[in-house]
């Protein structure tokens, strides 16, 4: 949960590097709450149709996570030294999503590159995220 809140807080922050765990964390939680979000929708009746299983909540909460999901998208390609551009990767069918995802599954760059030093280096990083939740 720290690593989603720590992506929240870097609201539209698209410089630096963001590591795997970073990245795969906010996913998952993402994932979690959009299912409920639906679950929400289904159970106060929020839907848009009775054809479409989602509504209102779903849709605020789809938007409000927009900009920080594409910002730490942008930090993990840095973070393999690609440039935030390779996000229109995934516009190739099939190809191009499943490359996404081999280079989000991707360690990042050792050391320093173009977009910053390597996270996995800055426990300061890491340490104040641990202690906020103290």
């Amino acid at each position: 949960m720290k690593w989603y809140l720590k992506v929240l807080k870097q609201y539209a922050d698209f410089n630096g590097r963001a590591r795997r765990t970073e990245y795969w964390m906010y996913v998952l939680f993402n994932i979690i709450f959009a299912i409920v979000a639906i679950i929400l929708d289904n159970i106060l009746g929020l839907k848009f149709t009775p054809e479409i299983p989602y509504g209102y909540i779903y849709l605020l909460y789809a938007l409000a996570t927009l900009i920080p999901g594409l910002a730490v998208s942008v930090r993990r390609l840095h973070d393999v030294d690609k440039s935030g551009w390779f996000l229109f990767i995934s516009l190739i069918p099939i190809i191009g999503g499943i490359w996404l995802i081999i280079l989000d599954a991707t360690e990042g760059t050792p050391g320093r590159n173009a977009y910053g030093v390597n996270p996995k280096e800055n426990y300061n990083e890491i340490n104040e995220i641990g202690q906020k939740e103290i």
